[in-house]
């Protein structure tokens, strides 16, 4: 498949698995997974082409079952459901990539998980900018993740390795 094809179909495989099942007729299970069955044919995509999308996604967005007879996205969904991952302890810090046309207002009021289930942190600066430049210039904020563990906010670690958790104060961000 054609890269700009591919990131098509990546593109709308997302916003299927994380915002609008409905938009193609499916309904995700309580912890998000939908039947490959019937992804396949709502999406008219062939198991290869989705192989490739699954394998091929630089964020590792989507994940199979043991069977890969389940597909689900890894997290940053709109839609209710619990992707039933467990505490996990973070490290010292961790990162958050932002516009900088925001930064007065994580400033002033943190960051929040707006219309998503979480707040999304990741381990490495890169992965912070790339993520924040996607709307304008990029800022990368430093968290400081153990302080809020210790301070009793919980995180979870995706599968895809992406930090979770409800909000960060702005006292929490340097």
């Amino acid at each position: 498949m054609a890269l700009p094809t591919l990131v098509k179909k990546s593109k709308h495989l997302s916003k299927v698995l994380r915002h609008s099942p409905e938009s193609v007729g499916l309904v995700l299970d309580a912890a998000g997974w939908v039947a490959v069955a019937l992804l396949l044919p709502a999406m008219k995509l062939s198991m290869d082409e989705l192989e490739q999308v699954v394998a091929e996604n630089n964020k590792k967005r989507f994940e199979f079952n043991a069977d890969r007879t389940q597909i689900r996205a890894s997290q940053g969904h709109s839609v209710e459901i619990d992707l039933g991952y467990t505490e996990s302890v973070p490290p010292p810090v961790l990162y958050h990539g932002a516009p900088a046309s925001v930064l007065t207002l994580i400033r002033f009021e943190g960051l929040k998980k707006m219309g998503r289930h979480h707040v999304h942190l990741s381990a490495d600066t890169e992965t912070a900018k790339t993520v924040g430049a996607r709307r304008g210039k990029a800022v990368v904020l430093v968290v400081k993740a153990r302080a809020m563990l210790d301070k009793g906010f919980k995180f979870y670690l995706s599968t895809n390795g992406v930090w979770l958790t409800d909000q960060v104060p702005p006292e929490f961000i340097l």
